[in-house]
């Protein structure tokens, strides 16, 4: 096949008039931190997910953190999680004191085993953080069932599943609470930025005060038409506000999320078209429960030769790709730290080493995939 001159990358976010627009009009306004357009993102994530509340933040990590402080994790606590993440959730985990513990996935759609959570619960265990993989829900009535019984939250990692839904309940939906990322690599995206929801309105105050100093009222409240700019600090906060500018972007991109998704969701379909029976590889599962699928990352499992071998083929045909994720427990730092018995993750260890992320944005032309998986089948040949 004739190799394509220009580099078809991993992501690349879908930016059209309509952003550009909100953007600049936030400009234009001369308000562009933290105020309005804020709290109608808030608003529209409520409408979105169903929940009660929605916290606009920096970025899904530090929505996390804010999180397992509101929860007050702290040293010595149990947190329940899969070791299929990316590290920013095991890192906040350990940067609270607590420890993660690492709970087996399904080999075919890398999501948690809820069948294996209950036997990791101690009377340590303060939370359970699912990751709805690549756009895939978990299977959320055995985990809130657990949750019911033990009497432990959730906390659901949502980054990969803006517009997902499991039996018609969009995650942050189910009563407990959840974190999303707005990363360029995201379905939808603010440049950098995050989205906690839940429905708790004692830990509303509470995460709004760590948000931004500790301080009660945002600069909006300070500094607009009436607002009080003196203030006072109960309990030290961080510098984990969104700004207006981002939240421009991120409600012009979720007034377009259907659309979006959509096409991910066309883009996808024709992947398992055109891969379908291709020897040497092993296609993203999808969960048998009702779903709707996010599509957030098309990832496949390369069987019949050595994953280095063939993104560097990839690289050579300028395609790009990604790693989702490098299993957490054999990082070095949680490797050290948390030793993990033989044959314990048995399912994620079999994935980690064949895992590999093709290109799926919804500006991709179908000829893209087309190009895509010739260039899969012609590696996958040769070997």
């Amino acid at each position: 096949m004739e190799i394509r001159k220009d580099f078809l990358p991993l992501s690349r976010p879908s930016i059209g008039e309509k952003e550009i627009l909100e953007v600049t009009e936030c400009l234009k306004s001369g308000w562009i931190t933290t105020g309005p357009l804020c709290k109608a993102f808030e608003e529209k994530f409520c409408e979105l997910t169903g929940a009660s509340y929605a916290l606009a933040v920096s970025s899904g990590t530090a929505g996390m953190h804010l999180m397992l402080l509101g929860l007050d994790i702290k040293r010595g606590d149990e947190i329940i999680t899969p070791s299929m993440t990316f590290a920013s959730t095991l890192n906040m985990i350990t940067l609270c004191g607590a420890r993660p513990v690492f709970v087996d996935i399904h080999y075919d759609t890398l999501n948690i085993n809820a069948d294996l959570i209950e036997k990791k619960i101690t009377e340590r265990t303060k939370g359970i953080i699912p990751v709805h993989f690549a756009g895939a829900p978990v299977d959320m009535d055995k985990i809130l069932s657990l949750s019911q019984r033990f009497n432990v939250p959730v906390i659901e990692d949502a980054a990969h599943a803006v517009g997902t839904y499991y039996k018609r309940i969009h995650p942050g939906g189910f009563g407990q609470s959840a974190i999303f990322s707005f990363h360029p690599i995201k379905n939808i995206t603010t440049g950098e930025g995050g989205m906690i929801t839940h429905n708790d309105d004692h830990l509303e105050s509470q995460l709004r005060l760590l948000r931004f100093h500790g301080i009660e009222r945002d600069a909006w409240k300070r500094y607009g038409r009436g607002g009080k700019p003196e203030y006072d600090i109960q309990t030290p906060g961080f510098k984990y506000n969104l700004t207006d500018i981002q939240a421009a972007l991120g409600l012009a991109q979720l007034s377009r999320l259907e659309e979006l998704n959509n096409r991910r969701r066309q883009l996808a379909d024709q992947y398992r078209r055109e891969l379908g029976g291709v020897e040497g590889l092993e296609l993203p599962g999808v969960p048998t429960y009702p779903h709707t699928h996010a599509w957030h990352l098309f990832v496949i499992k390369v069987i019949s030769m050595d994953r280095e071998r063939f993104m560097q083929k990839l690289s050579e045909y300028q395609i790009g790709y990604g790693i989702h994720f490098p299993a957490g427990h054999r990082l070095s730092y949680f490797q050290k730290r948390h030793k993990i018995k033989k044959g314990e993750l048995k399912e994620t260890e079999r994935a980690n080493n064949r895992l590999v992320s093709l290109p799926l944005f919804p500006d991709m032309k179908d000829d893209d995939v087309s190009y895509v998986c010739e260039a899969v089948r012609e590696i996958l040949k040769d070997g």
